[in-house]
C-alpha cells in the first residue's frame, strides 16, 4: 500500500502541487479579494485559468484525480461570502418570503421592509445588501428557483451564512449533476468524456457559481440532463426535465423552436405540450391576478433599462452619440429591436440548419446564443457559463476564450462610478471575434 501511494505521488507530483496552488488561489479570492482590488482580482483569473489549462493537459484520461480537484476547489468557498456580486441578499430574501408563504412576484422589498415584518428574518440587513435597483423591483426569478432559494432559508435556519451554505451546497450537487448526465452526453456523441472538465475545472464556472452562487449551474444540470435523455430517445421525460431548466432560468425557452426538426411535428407538438402544462404547474403556486403584469415589467427592465460588458450595443451607442443622440433613449429603442432580432435568428437556425442530428442541434443552440449575447446590452460574465457548457458538445471553443476574457468586464466594479473601460471591452471583443473567426476559417477547411 505504501508503495503504491509512493509510486502515485512520484507519477503525479507536478499535477499535485498544480492542484494544490489551484485550491490556495480559490482560497485567496474567495476569503482575501475584494472586488475594488482589479489588478489582484485579473492576476488571479489569470492564474488559475493557466493551473486549469494545465491540469487537464496532464491528468485528461485521470478521471478521479480531476474530478476531486474540482469538488475540493468548490468546498473552499463553502463559508465565504460572496464578493463578486450581491445578488444573494436577494435570493435569500425571496427565499424566506417563500418559506413563510409570501409570494415574491408580489411586492417589491422596499415596500415590504416597511412594513417591518418580523417574519422575514434579517431583514434589514439583506434589503441593504441587495442594493437599490433591486429592493425597488419585483423578483425575476422563475418559480423553481424560488423554491430551491426556500430550501436554502429553511436549511440555514435565521442565519445568513447558513443560508448561503444551503444556496452554495445546491450548486455544487447540479455541478457534479452536470459532471455526470455530461460525460454520459460526451459519450453517447461519440466526443471525449475528458472534455467535460472544461467545465468541471473552468475558473468562472467555479468563482461565479460557488462562489457568487448565481443558479445557472442548476439551470444547466436540468439543460444537460435533458440533452441526454433526448439522445436516448425518453423525450417525454426530457421534455419534464427541461420544463424545470426553464423553471431556474428563462434562457433556455430560446431553443424550443430548433426541437421542430429533431423531433418531427408530431413529437414536437407532444413535447411542446407537457413542457408548457409543466411549467405551468410551477409557476401555479405562485399565480395572482398581479404576477403576469409585474414579472413581464421586471424582465422587460433588462432589455432595455440596463448595459454592462457589451458589445455591439457599444458600437451603435458611440455612433448614436456622434448624431446627437441621448443614450438613456437610445437603449429604449435598441431595447425593441434586440428582441426581434432574436426570433428572426431563431427562425432561420430552425429552418436552415440540419437539425435533425443531436451535434447540429446543438451547436445551432450554441450559435443562436451567442448571437444573442453579442447583440445584448447586458452581458455579466456568468450568462457565459451557458456557452461555455455548450461548446464542449461542439467543434467550437471560442467561448472557452470568452470566458478567461469576461473578468476583464469587472474593472467597472473598482470605478466609484462603476464606469466601463472601453479599452478593455475592446480588448475582450476582439479575443472573442479574433477567435470565431479563425474557428470558422479552421472548421470550414475541415469540412
Amino acid at each position: 500500500m505504501a508503495n503504491r501511494l509512493t509510486t502515485y505521488l512520484k507519477l503525479h507530483k507536478v499535477s499535485l502541487i498544480l492542484a494544490l496552488l489551484s485550491m490556495l488561489f480559490y482560497y485567496t479570492f474567495a476569503y482575501h479579494l475584494e472586488r475594488t482590488d482589479f489588478p489582484k482580482l485579473v492576476g488571479l483569473f489569470a492564474a488559475l485559468f493557466f493551473l486549469c489549462y494545465k491540469l487537464i493537459q496532464f491528468e485528461k484520461w485521470n478521471v478521479n484525480f480531476l474530478f476531486s480537484v474540482g469538488l475540493l476547489s468548490r468546498f473552499v468557498f463553502l463559508f465565504a461570502e460572496p464578493n463578486l456580486s450581491q445578488d444573494f441578499y436577494r435570493f435569500i430574501w425571496d427565499g424566506e418570503l417563500v418559506r413563510n408563504f409570501l409570494n415574491p412576484y408580489v411586492a417589491v422589498p422596499n415596500t415590504l421592509v416597511s412594513e417591518t415584518n418580523p417574519i422575514i428574518s434579517n431583514a434589514e440587513q439583506l434589503h441593504q445588501g441587495m442594493g437599490g435597483l433591486s429592493a425597488r423591483h419585483y423578483s425575476n426569478y422563475p418559480p423553481l428557483n424560488q423554491l430551491l432559494f426556500a430550501l436554502a432559508t429553511f436549511l440555514g435556519g435565521k442565519s445568513i451564512l447558513g443560508a448561503i451554505i444551503g444556496l452554495r451546497s445546491i450548486i455544487i450537487l447540479a455541478d457534479v449533476g452536470i459532471f455526470y448526465f455530461g460525460r454520459k452526453l460526451l459519450k453517447k456523441l461519440n466526443k471525449s468524456p475528458h472534455l467535460i472538465f472544461w467545465y468541471f475545472l473552468n475558473p468562472l464556472i467555479l468563482v461565479e457559481l460557488t462562489g457568487n452562487l448565481h443558479f445557472e449551474g442548476v439551470m444547466l444540470f436540468f439543460f444537460v440532463w435533458a440533452l441526454y435523455l433526448i439522445s436516448v430517445h425518453k423525450w417525454q421525460w426530457a421534455a419534464v426535465v427541461y420544463a424545470c431548466s426553464i423553471s431556474v432560468k428563462l434562457v433556455p425557452l430560446l431553443f424550443l423552436p430548433l426541437f421542430l426538426k429533431h423531433l418531427k411535428l408530431k413529437k414536437s407538438i407532444s413535447f411542446y405540450s407537457i413542457i408548457g402544462v409543466s411549467s405551468l404547474l410551477l409557476f401555479l403556486p405562485f399565480y395572482s391576478s398581479d404576477f403576469l403584469a409585474n414579472y413581464s415589467k421586471t424582465i422587460g427592465l433588462w432589455f432595455s433599462n440596463f448595459e454592462f460588458n457589451a458589445s455591439l450595443w457599444n458600437v451603435v451607442k458611440q455612433i448614436g452619440i456622434q448624431f446627437n443622440a441621448k443614450p438613456w433613449e437610445l437603449i429604449k429603442t435598441y431595447g425593441k429591436v434586440t428582441p426581434i432580432l432574436t426570433i428572426i435568428t431563431v427562425v432561420l437556425f430552425t429552418f436552415l440548419r440540419k437539425n435533425e442530428k443531436l451535434p447540429v442541434l446543438i451547436t445551432s443552440m450554441l450559435w443562436v446564443l451567442a448571437l444573442y449575447y453579442f447583440q445584448s446590452a447586458t452581458v455579466h460574465p456568468w450568462y457565459i457559463i451557458f456557452l461555455v457548457t455548450l461548446t464542449i458538445f461542439t467543434p467550437y471553443r471560442f467561448a472557452l476564450i470568452w470566458s478567461a476574457m469576461a473578468v476583464l468586464s469587472y474593472y467597472a466594479y473598482s470605478q466609484t462610478d462603476f464606469k466601463e473601460n472601453a479599452w478593455l471591452l475592446l480588448l475582450e471583443y476582439i479575443s472573442v471575434f479574433a477567435f470565431v473567426i479563425y474557428e470558422f476559417i479552421t472548421y470550414r477547411n475541415k469540412t
